[in-house]
């Protein structure tokens, strides 16, 4: 049997090949493991973003209007009817009202011969429009405007068919009817209250709380008799509003000359003086006006509101302002070198060539011709040269300021702030400050968790 054939066979080791792949893979995994692993041991820094807000801070009250008012007494008895609408200014000599033996027959306003006018529909119709445009729900009070509204239309049209008929009884010479004319200009109102000789001295707590206060209305056809009021003028524009003030309001209010005021029955704003008068029992402020004492005429009492501070500007919360200190350096100390255009100083090394270093101003302060410079940018120590000169000046005077740490751009940036105004949990801060925050960016939440040029993740 023939043997087989014996073959020598000789292994050769496989020659190893680099797998660009898996080198790419790797070093991508490695890269993912320690952002991981950055991301869960850093410290987070939660953000902000700066918006465009406002703070208003009022507080309100119901205040006791003293006026300069006369009541006129009836001559005669009498059924009173008047001649001059309520609210309505009357000079001297004019009709006001007439006294007869017996109640006064008077047609239906609403008779089709007493049917509103064109222009009175259209007035109508456009404050009835303008309410459902800006109606909003926070201010349902706007109802009660819009009702007045046309309420006093109406009444003034019925007013003037009262009038129109009262001037056909006079013409036609109606037994029995007396004319008499109003004593001297004013605005005539038909209700008494018992306080229209009260003067600002007079004012007690217990007056401004309506305590036992009562208001008696004079209306056409009643019967009046001679001796009593008939009817009363308000004869100046300027008026006073007094309210009751705690302590701390008083307190906070004490050097104020002036203060903002809405009116909560309209919603009209104006400014008033104010005083502040203290008894031993309580604190009584002062509200003098020189305008619109026609729009609340008929009122004794009115709500409104103090508008101690309305400030709009970037609304930021407390929790992200911080202090930070800066070299203070006078501005004539800048000065641009290098290559390029930047802003930077010159650090005296001794040396007949300074050395420029460029840097960021943080703030300017115009007045006293300072420029804010951040001390970790400079060795202890160190001296500036002036630019034009030979005088040089130490780095030693510092100054805190507030601010906020910016991170835009993933890294912590101080930025300078000017409160305006504060409420409990935020600030409004000036917009449009060189050194300051814009509308949109984005600050650190807390601003003692971070530091200059920290990388915010």
């Amino acid at each position: 049997m023939a043997r087989d054939k014996l073959t020598n066979i000789q292994v050769y080791r496989k020659k190893w090949n680099i797998n660009i792949g898996i080198i790419i893979f790797g070093v991508i995994f490695i890269y993912l493991v320690m952002t991981v692993l950055m991301y869960l041991t850093n410290k987070h820094v939660s953000a902000y973003e700066v918006r465009e807000g406002s703070i208003l801070k009022d507080t309100a009250y119901t205040g006791l209007i003293i006026r300069d008012e006369t009541v006129v007494n009836a001559e005669a008895d009498g059924y009173v009817n008047y001649f001059a609408p309520e609210g309505s200014k009357v000079g001297a000599k004019t009709r006001v009202y007439t006294l007869s033996d017996k109640k006064l027959e008077f047609a239906d306003a609403t008779s089709e011969s007493q049917e509103l006018t064109s222009e009175e529909q259209s007035s109508i119709l456009m404050k009835t429009q303008s309410f459902c445009e800006s109606f909003k729900e926070q201010q349902f009070s706007d109802v009660y405007t819009l009702k007045n509204s046309v309420s006093n239309i109406l009444e003034s049209k019925s007013s003037q068919s009262r009038q129109s008929q009262l001037d056909e009884m006079v013409t036609e010479g109606m037994e029995g009817l007396q004319i008499y004319s109003a004593d001297s200009d004013g605005v005539i109102m038909y209700s008494t209250d018992g306080y229209e000789n009260t003067t600002i001295s007079d004012v007690t707590e217990d007056m401004i709380a309506k305590k036992d206060y009562q208001a008696t209305g004079l209306k056409n056809n009643s019967r009046v008799k001679a001796g009593s009021p008939v009817y009363k003028l308000i004869k100046d524009n300027n008026w006073t509003v007094v309210i009751l003030l705690d302590d701390d309001a008083a307190q906070e209010m004490a050097d104020m000359k002036s203060v903002k005021v809405r009116f909560s029955k309209d919603n009209e704003t104006a400014v008033a003086g104010f005083s502040i008068y203290n008894t031993k029992d309580s604190n009584l402020g002062f509200l003098t006006f020189d305008t619109s004492m026609i729009r609340y005429a008929e009122e004794r009492y009115l709500d409104m509101e103090l508008i101690l501070e309305d400030e709009s500007g970037l609304k930021i919360p407390k929790s992200s302002v911080a202090d930070k200190k800066f070299y203070l350096v006078p501005e004539n100390y800048l000065t641009q070198g290098g290559n390029s255009k930047e802003t930077g100083v010159l650090i005296d090394n001794g040396k007949e060539d300074a050395q420029f270093k460029n840097v960021e101003v943080y703030y300017r302060d115009k007045e006293n011709k300072m420029v804010y410079l951040d001390p970790n940018v400079f060795d202890k120590n160190t001296s500036l040269r002036e630019p034009d000169g030979s005088e040089t000046y130490p780095l030693k005077k510092t100054k805190s300021l507030k601010g906020v740490y910016n991170i835009n751009k993933g890294y912590a940036v101080f930025k300078q702030i000017h409160i305006l105004c504060e409420s409990e949990d935020y600030y409004i801060v000036e917009a449009g400050n060189d050194y300051g925050l814009a509308n949109y960016d984005h600050i650190a939440l807390d601003g003692s968790e971070v530091h200059e040029n920290d990388v915010v993740f």
